[in-house]
């Protein structure tokens, strides 16, 4: 591919999230005045894990209350960790790298996990053809570190109209350091153990799914979105995360999309605002 042909097909790429930004936010602003009586008041944690490579002002258009979003460099330092240990329970809203830091976290500190909110998330990003699984080929890799080139100091996804530039400061070391994070981790033996209580079974060297009853850890309130058509991680993640989840509610989204949180925002919203009033209720789901 010519760089001429990426710049191009970049920019109508970023064209086309701008614009949507633009119109999301002049819908929002004709509507009824936001009123944050009007959300689910909770003094629950709400932990917000960010894509690699992406900018925060991707949540701009979230109106639900969070505490702390992390980068995905945070991520990487282990400072959701930190975070983790100071609070007794809160809710973690994870998008593509962040879905996979939600996860491990979720898997370390299940009993602190008061709702799951899982967006475009894959626990494991690279294809693993003697097992079968569905992951990113290393011919799509070499594509995104073509776009880390490319993309350097204006990020994967743009700057945001009339938003200061995030990635004038992200440095190559710290994007390297997130594509080497995708390409080795693995979560799903991790909560594969904690919440799907041993139903999943090897055969023949596959991953398969059991249908037997077997001891389940209660589990939280999990919400899953995922584009039906995405290129970087495959819906296929989605419906492996509902067989560990049984419990959750999966919205597969029309398109190709990744950047979730820009064009469903109101969907996150109602799913958050759903597990804080689940929280408070005191429920969990069995």
């Amino acid at each position: 591919m010519a760089d001429g042909d990426y710049e191009r097909g970049r920019d109508r790429e970023i064209g086309a999230i701008a614009a949507e930004l633009k119109r999301l936010a002049a819908a929002r602003s004709a509507s009824a005045p936001y009123q944050r009586e009007d959300r689910v008041s909770s003094r629950l944690p709400v932990f917000v894990l960010n894509g690699w490579a992406a900018s925060p002002h991707a949540w701009d258009l979230c109106r639900f209350m969070r505490t702390r979003l992390f980068s995905y460099v945070e991520q990487l330092d282990g400072e959701p960790e930190k975070a983790m240990e100071r609070v007794e329970r809160c809710i973690l809203v994870g998008w593509s790298m962040g879905g996979s830091s939600a996860l491990r976290l979720a898997a370390r500190w299940p009993e602190k996990i008061a709702g799951l909110v899982l967006i475009a998330v894959t626990p494991r990003m690279m294809e693993d053809k003697a097992t079968g699984w569905k992951g990113l080929s290393p011919r799509r890799l070499a594509a995104l570190r073509y776009g880390l080139v490319m993309t350097q100091g204006v990020g994967m996804f743009g700057v945001p109209e009339g938003k200061p530039n995030p990635y004038l400061l992200d440095e190559p070391a710290n994007l390297e350091r997130g594509l080497d994070y995708l390409m080795e981790s693995d979560i799903r033996s991790d909560i594969e153990r904690v919440f799907a209580g041993g139903s999943f079974e090897q055969q023949s060297g596959r991953q398969a799914y059991s249908n037997k009853t077997c001891a389940r850890r209660p589990s939280p309130p999990v919400y899953i979105f995922h584009s039906d058509h995405d290129g970087i991680v495959r819906p296929a993640n989605a419906a492996y995360l509902q067989k560990v989840f049984p419990q959750a509610s999966v919205t597969m989204v029309p398109g190709t999309e990744h950047a979730l949180p820009i064009f469903i925002p109101e969907l996150i919203d109602e799913a958050v605002d759903s597990c804080i009033r689940l929280a408070t209720a005191g429920q969990n789901i069995a």
